[in-house]
């Protein structure tokens, strides 16, 4: 194996639960408790339901559960469904560098593993925290999207290497894994360009399924490239050589610093949106002229840079519009994953306050990205009164964290449209005690069935 994919498994075997301090296991399971509420909140969506359905069709040896159908199926096919939830509502965490994802994409493929090996709370915690540090570094590392690649590039690697450290994979093992994962696996950024698909939220989901089976690939004795990232038609070919800073352990992990969303929109927009309910009590949609948004770079083009930002006819497109969602947000003084629904996506009233916005990148803003995710609103009303709130640290920021009763807050909202309170409440407890399990899959992801219908999983052709 090449010298930097040496450094990365030296960085996976290394990696251990009892080397993770409190505050970090405290902020991992933060993330988990996010990232399942993200998830089932979901549940009931249709790109949630094919992709059940697509995991009930794969059963044989080890098996994984999709969460809260009962459905039993690989888990590379868990990994994959439960994934897709995950990402639906575009509610789960981001991370910003020199590019930008979202980290909790790994959970899925990690607790898939870790349900098909019994794996205790300790051990899955430990490789969700790896993988963390390997998706975070590795944006930080090197900038992936303007060369024409996709965020799930980080993904797979990360995957890859958190399913291997559960599998027990040894040091030759783990380099193969590394190299199946990205060998075959390179993800277009055209996903998230013009009109945006199911496969936007569904992106995340695969790199998971590939990491998970390049994993276990691996651990079933296939070898992969000697030479993924240094080797002729390797990665430093593809993108040119980057140093990779992985973190040390006299540093805070990777999963300390990622990002918390307190609405289901693209994060380049929590400020704006923010800025926009704040405002809302002094300003009469009604009486507006002009709406002037106030934003980085990142920001303009992924929200406000193609035509379909400004009409949009998709889930996907309008949660990534910061005209349609600083318009609703005025409206309504909220959003929820309702405001995406397909007759708020035709209303008149909406498309009218969004004739109104104008979006801008700012210089000063700009240079306070990617340490803040800054947006500045005006409004300017009719009658020529004009009102501005700026904010530069959105709402579970890792500068402005929710804190722990926040985040259970946003677990019940968001538990709500699959169970009951009280079989919420339960899950909640079990995830907070997660590092106490002895059985990842018997003692907390049954929890999600308890009030939901087993389904019978259909064999395989």
């Amino acid at each position: 194996m090449d010298a930097t994919t040496e450094r990365l498994v030296d960085f996976a075997l290394s990696s251990d639960f009892d080397d993770l301090p409190s505050g970090t296991v405290h902020e991992c399971k933060r993330r988990i408790i996010d990232t399942f509420a993200s998830a089932m909140n979901a549940y009931n969506e249709p790109v949630s339901r094919m992709a059940r359905a697509i995991a009930g069709n794969y059963s044989g040896g080890p098996v994984a559960s999709v969460w809260g159908s009962g459905v039993q199926t690989t888990p590379e096919g868990a990994a994959f469904a439960n994934g897709v939830m995950v990402r639906f509502m575009d509610v789960s965490d981001t991370y910003v560098g020199k590019s930008r994802g979202h980290p909790s994409d790994v959970i899925s493929a990690i607790v898939a593993v870790g349900d098909a090996l019994h794996a205790d709370g300790r051990s899955v915690i430990g490789a969700i925290a790896l993988a963390y540090d390997v998706y975070c570094s590795f944006i930080d590392a090197v900038e992936i999207n303007t060369r024409g690649w996709d965020q799930p590039v980080y993904g797979v690697v990360a995957c890859a290497m958190g399913a291997g450290r559960l599998l027990g994979l040894s040091r030759e093992q783990m380099g193969n894994a590394i190299a199946l994962a990205l060998a075959p696996n390179m993800a277009l950024a055209q996903t998230r360009s013009g009109d945006l698909s199911n496969w936007k939220g569904c992106a995340g989901a695969n790199a998971a399924r590939n990491g998970v089976f390049a994993a276990m690939l691996a651990h079933t004795g296939f070898s992969g490239p000697t030479a993924v990232f240094e080797g002729v038609g390797g990665l430093f070919e593809v993108l040119g050589r980057f140093e990779w800073p992985l973190p040390g352990r006299d540093t805070a992990r990777m999963v300390t610093r990622t990002h918390i969303k307190s609405l289901p929109l693209c994060f380049h927009g929590q400020s704006a949106v923010l800025a926009a309910f704040e405002l809302r009590s002094r300003v009469n949609p009604q009486e507006i002229s002009e709406i002037r948004v106030d934003t980085y770079r990142i920001a303009v083009a992924m929200m406000a840079g193609d035509a379909s930002r400004w009409a949009p006819t998709t889930r996907e497109t309008a949660d990534h519009s910061l005209p349609f969602v600083i318009a609703v947000a005025l409206l309504d003084g909220k959003i929820t994953p309702e405001s995406f629904a397909a007759e708020r996506l035709a209303d008149g009233e909406v498309a009218r306050l969004m004739r109104k916005v104008k979006v801008f990148e700012n210089a000063e803003l700009c240079a306070q990205y990617p340490e803040g995710a800054p947006g500045s609103l005006t409004v300017t009303t009719t009658s020529g009164g004009v009102i501005t709130k700026d904010i530069r640290y959105p709402k579970g920021h890792s500068k402005n964290p929710m804190s722990d009763a926040e985040l259970e807050q946003k677990f019940h909202d968001l538990w709500q449209a699959y169970g009951d309170a009280q079989q919420g409440e339960a899950v909640l407890r079990a995830l907070w005690s997660l590092d106490r399990a002895a059985d990842f899959g018997r003692d907390v992801l049954q929890l999600f069935v308890a009030s939901a219908p087993v389904q019978k999983v259909a064999s395989s052709a």
